[in-house]
């Protein structure tokens, strides 16, 4: 694998970890949840899960991504021979 290979790698994971998070934490916003609140109240583990779930879907979008992407790839190349 090549560094530029890699590199897009952990870009990816990244942005697709911290997306996922993202819509995470503003859907539990919308169903009135806060990360943020004092303690750990019912509302407060319902936004970090939701979070957690989030970061962890969008990582495994992005992987199931780069692999469509992949695949495509070597679909062409095979078909340019």
């Amino acid at each position: 694998m090549s560094n530029n290979t890699l590199w897009f790698e952990g870009l990816s994971d990244a942005v697709g970890f911290v997306g996922g998070a993202l819509l995470g934490f503003w859907l539990g916003r919308l169903l009135g949840l806060d990360i943020f609140a004092d303690g750990y109240s019912h509302n407060a583990i319902g936004g970090i899960v939701l979070v957690g779930l989030g970061g962890g879907l969008g990582l495994q979008g992005v992987r199931r991504w780069r692999l469509a992407q992949a695949a495509n790839a070597a679909k062409n190349a095979s078909q340019d021979h």
